[in-house]
């Protein structure tokens, strides 16, 4: 039967290759004076839409579909149908298939069992159209943070209203405890440009009529989201009525509008590489097998480690990817795509995307995990892994090598540069550099310079993400003995070393508040108590929230801390010869007319003693020292010595006397 099967999608997808593909996104096409509908499907014998009134009711009217050119079946229902509900369904191989909401619904009814017949123009909020993304002046601005929407607004201390929502986006002014900025506010005093969220696509996991829930119950009402069913719908735990499909569109739009308006652009996390399960969703019952790819024995692939992983390399899997992106872009206005395993998809399939997106804007981001959970059933060399970064031009991948060289790998215990390892200083200094080949003639990059980008935005820095333990548990699961000024001051050595990456930078939400997870290192279903970000913590590690926020203010400050290109970094950039393991010295020099500094310089120290290095002739501006910050300056030096704290970096920025 799986010969069969494969056989027939084989003659159909070749047969249909000479014809136009129909567009996906057009399944349900919404008119006040009709509804019309077209699937795809070159497997069906017959396939019908089923109406129904309400979102629950089990009377359907049923419409039966016309097979046309390209595979697609049609049909049209006259009259206003808007506030309805509908699901289609296909007959194959002697039996009808579960209904579905079809593969690309954009609307949907409580936990995604239905589409819905809406009117998407009636869900803009006022202003919809006037909504712009903020000015992007340079590709190399971009600062990402990194957070769960409940995670972000939970906490008792937030001051905000719609908690776990995305109303809580909107909402300006609100407070701490303390009476600090909490929420968008915060965002924006602390100086990031995009803010990453995880998966608001409809996913599985959650009961969206228990989405209330504060707290991790039996029947599981937290999730962070990896388990999609319906792509391009948003998720109903977000809103605020995920009875009615119209809210949660509206609300997420307002979130979207909301950030613009603080100066923010906004990042979707994006996880086409599976599905919640496979018969339970449209892309397997629609059309059986084709979206995912299978095991030679006919079981489906696992490269997801969640049971399935789908097929980018088919043409229809990967037109579905194209559309379903540049729909987020379109209907709301989404500026940027962060794509779960990206390894998984093949590189063609990535080219597509960024192509389809350049029409639209071509400053909207394309980056993602460069790697699988286990071996996809593709080849290795045609898959969009980290290796092969430079081969997807504007498309960037999470550099594991910072991470791992500058706090130790997540798998282990081991220290990393910034606590205390010796063994790590010439995988920080590829990382510092974008990881682009850099050939460095001091000796500080090792025998092989790293390089799997083209560019350095290409290259990922980041310490921490959603995946494994935050920063404080991952310096206290490796240094735990260390006093917590100790930690703290870990903390900020690294995250000044990616803050000041030539690559494009990235923070974990509640890292700059000395967030704690309890030590759990996957809490994608633990409860609140877990998970939120403490919003108390802003005023007892005030001194570290302000020496992020500072360290961010550096980074736009000073164009030599990203330059942008890898031909530029190679002119100014360099390390000097220094054999203490402990410590990196990086230059980046010749800055006239790129830079208000004509030389800037960082000196890492990655040991538990204080340090003495040689410091170049000239006067400098020390920006930051000793756990201190601030872009106007702390203090002025000549050297000719420059004496760096324990585990900490000093940042210094040379100008004419």
């Amino acid at each position: 039967m799986r010969n069969t099967i494969i056989t027939m999608l084989t003659v159909a997808l070749l047969a249909s290759s000479c014809a136009r593909q129909p567009k996906m996104e057009n399944e349900c096409q919404y008119a006040q004076s009709q509804t019309a509908f077209a699937f795809w499907s070159p497997v069906a014998e017959q396939m019908e839409v089923r109406i129904y009134d309400e979102a629950v009711s089990d009377q359907p009217s049923v419409i039966s579909l016309k097979k046309g050119r390209g595979d697609i079946w049609r049909g049209t229902i006259r009259g206003d149908q808007a506030g309805k509900f509908y699901t289609v369904r296909s007959f194959q191989n002697g039996e009808w298939s579960a209904e579905s909401p079809g593969i690309f619904a954009k609307a949907v009814s409580i936990n995604g069992q239905r589409g819905a017949i809406i009117d998407l123009q009636r869900t803009n909020p006022e202003g919809w159209d006037q909504d712009r993304r903020p000015a992007m002046p340079d590709k190399t601005d971009i600062v990402v943070y990194e957070t769960h929407l409940r995670d972000f607004t939970m906490s008792p201390n937030s001051g905000i209203e719609h908690k776990g929502k995305f109303l809580a986006l909107t909402e300006e002014g609100t407070k701490t405890a303390d009476s600090l900025a909490s929420g968008i506010d915060h965002l924006k005093e602390l100086g990031i440009t995009h803010l990453q969220v995880l998966p608001v696509f409809d996913y599985g996991s959650v009961d969206e009529q228990k989405a209330e829930c504060s707290k991790l119950n039996a029947e599981g009402s937290y999730n962070w989201g990896y388990d999609p069913v319906n792509y391009n719908a948003p998720e109903g735990g977000y809103s605020t009525d995920p009875s009615d499909p119209a809210v949660r569109i509206r609300e997420m739009k307002e979130m979207v509008q909301a950030l613009h308006k603080a100066g923010i652009r906004v990042v979707m996390d994006v996880v086409y590489n599976h599905t919640y399960d496979v018969m339970g969703c449209a892309l397997g019952r629609v059309v059986p097998q084709y979206f995912y790819r299978l095991n030679e024995d006919g079981s489906y692939a696992n490269g997801s480690g969640c049971g399935n992983e789908t097929a980018s390399d088919h043409a229809m899997m990967r037109q579905f990817m194209v559309e379903s992106v540049c729909y987020w872009a379109r209907e709301y206005h989404i500026d940027g795509f962060r794509f779960d395993l990206m390894g998984i998809h093949d590189q063609e399939t990535m080219r597509a995307i960024r192509a389809a997106l350049d029409k639209i804007d071509p400053t909207i981001l394309t980056y993602g995990e460069g790697w699988a959970a286990m071996a996809p059933a593709y080849p290795y060399e045609q898959l969009a892994m980290k290796q092969w970064t430079y081969t997807m031009p504007r498309v960037g991948a999470f550099s594991d090598d910072i991470r791992n060289a500058l706090i130790g790998s997540p798998f282990d215990h081991e220290r990393g540069f910034a606590s205390g390892n010796t063994a790590c200083k010439s995988a920080v200094c590829n990382g510092l550099v974008g990881c682009i080949g850099f050939e460095d003639p001091n000796g500080q990059l090792g025998a092989e310079p790293l390089r799997w980008a083209g560019e350095p935005m290409q290259h990922v820095s980041y310490i921490t993400c959603h995946d494994n333990y935050c920063l404080r548990d991952r310096i206290e699961a490796s240094a735990g003995e260390e006093s917590e000024a100790t930690k703290i001051r870990m903390n900020k050595l690294a995250q000044t070393a990616v803050l000041l990456s030539q690559g494009m930078s990235f923070i974990y939400g509640g890292e700059e508040l000395f967030r704690t997870k309890q030590g759990i290192d996957n809490s994608y279903q633990s409860p609140d108590s877990i998970n939120i970000i403490p919003w108390e913590n802003k005023a007892r590690y005030n001194d570290l929230y302000e020496y992020y926020r500072a360290m961010i203010a550096i980074r736009h400050a000073h164009k030599g801390f990203r330059l942008g290109s890898a031909e530029a970094v190679r002119e100014h950039v360099s390390f000097l010869p220094i054999e203490n393991e402990q410590v990196i010295v990086y230059r980046i020099a010749n800055l006239e007319g790129i830079d208000s500094a004509k030389t800037l310089l960082v000196v890492f120290n990655g040991s538990a003693e204080a340090v003495e290095t040689a410091l170049p002739e000239g006067h400098y501006t020390i920006l930051a020292e000793d756990g201190k910050a601030d872009v106007e300056g702390l203090l002025c030096t000549e050297g000719p010595v420059l004496r760096v704290a324990p585990y900490s970096a000093t940042v210094l920025a040379e100008s004419e006397r």
